[in-house]
């Protein structure tokens, strides 16, 4: 498989003069790690093992410090280019992608909302000197995807925290240098009024309590824990999780994501081509049977493109403004990205497999679509779209629909 899949064009590129590193091409050295990821993907797949060789990559190209400030020695790289080289990713190896998507929604909650916290911005500055990993720990117990309930509260002693946590899924939780969790913010607390917390490895133990035998996204390695940390009470970011959440946490996880899939569903499409011109050489220029779908797998591919790119302007347009980002036209455009990439991404690896047939679908040939199903089909399940659209109701019944198409 070719891991050349083609970025997204979010906007126009340009030279970022007086930026320091952050002029570097962030497009080849993403397709200089996918070119890596995609030589081991079947291997991490078939292992169901953390992809190490394409975590290194990421690490040489320098590209887990993208979002840090380029004052605290990142490159100050904005979400577009993140989506970009989560697309390229994801052609090329989903549980890569998926991977280097969530370790960049918690930089971005990070650098967006903690600003000014000594600790804090010593953290960032150690995610780009050091290309630290960075997981994430926000479901858990009873409360299964629902990200806005917390059971576990924060102790606090003094200047001291302390916290344990049954998180039911910690992704690459073993493999990750730090960590960043939600919490209720004390004892009292309701379930909603939520921190977001940062540990390092050296802050916290791990304790599984189930594995990750899973269909699809086997190198995320998203086993069960129980987190018990301790740290000082600066580790705890200033602002409260819902804002966080409405602000970062949730447009930036679901543009990331989107990014990915999209990126899923454009190396599906490649091999469903490569599949039809092998065979129409093969039969004298005479288009195999199933040419069809490949057509529809890209008119498919094409809307989730859009979708992805229609999201990203509409979350550029308001991303340092929180009342724009807090409207709710917003919130249901970038919430409604989430259910709609996870389905076409699906849609668009169902046609390409169609395409190409029993060669598709057989797991022992250069053109199986086994992999690209089975991760894809994960986008639908991940923070359940049917959970989305219920807690959606409300604000649908509350907005109006666009009058028009000219603008946004």
């Amino acid at each position: 498989m070719s891991s050349n899949v083609s970025p997204l064009p979010i906007r126009n590129r340009r030279a970022r003069a007086g930026e320091g590193e952050g002029s570097r091409d962030f497009i080849a050295r993403a397709q200089a790690v996918a070119a890596i990821a995609a030589k081991y993907a079947d291997i991490v797949d078939r292992d169901g093992r953390f992809p190490r060789e394409a975590m290194g990559a990421l690490r040489e190209q320098r590209l887990l410090g993208l979002m840090i400030p380029v004052r605290l020695g990142g490159e100050g790289a904005r979400a577009a280019d993140i989506v970009d080289v989560c697309h390229i990713l994801g052609g090329a190896c989903a549980s890569s992608a998926m991977i280097f998507a969530m370790h960049q929604v918690k930089v971005a909650c990070l650098v967006r909302h903690a600003r000014g916290v000594a600790w804090q911005e010593r953290l960032q500055r150690r995610i780009a000197s050091d290309q630290l990993l960075i997981a994430s720990s926000t479901t858990e117990g009873n409360s299964g995807g629902n990200i806005r309930s917390s059971e576990a509260a924060v102790q606090t002693s003094e200047s001291r925290i302390a916290l344990e946590r049954n998180a039911s899924v910690i992704s690459y939780g073993e493999h990750a240098d730090g960590l960043v969790t939600t919490a209720r913010r004390s004892d009292s607390a309701g379930n909603s009024d939520q921190v977001l917390v940062a540990f390092l490895k050296e802050d916290y133990s791990l304790e599984r309590t189930s594995g990750w035998d899973a269909l699809g996204m086997r190198g995320t390695c998203s086993g069960g824990f129980v987190l018990r940390a301790r740290g000082e009470a600066a580790q705890v970011l200033p602002e409260p999780y819902e804002r966080i959440h409405s602000q970062t946490m949730m447009p930036f996880a679901h543009l990331f994501w989107s990014a990915a899939w999209s990126g899923m569903a454009a190396g599906a499409v490649q091999r469903a081509r490569a599949f039809v011109r092998k065979a129409a050489r093969g039969s004298g220029g005479q288009m195999p049977p199933a040419a069809a779908h490949l057509t529809r797998a890209r008119v498919q591919l094409e809307t989730l493109r859009g979708a992805v790119q229609s999201a990203m302007r509409a979350f550029e347009a308001h991303a340092n403004d929180p009342d724009g980002l807090n409207a709710i036209d917003v919130q249901l455009a970038l919430n409604f990205l989430k259910v709609e990439a996870s389905e076409l991404a699906v849609a668009v690896v169902m046609s390409a497999m169609r395409a190409c047939g029993l060669a598709g679908y057989r797991n022992d040939g250069e053109f199986t679509m086994g992999r690209y199903l089975r991760d894809v089909l994960s986008a639908p399940i991940m923070i359940n779209n049917d959970r989305i659209l219920a807690n959606a109701e409300a604000a649908v019944l509350m907005s109006d629909p666009p009058i028009g198409l000219s603008q946004a």
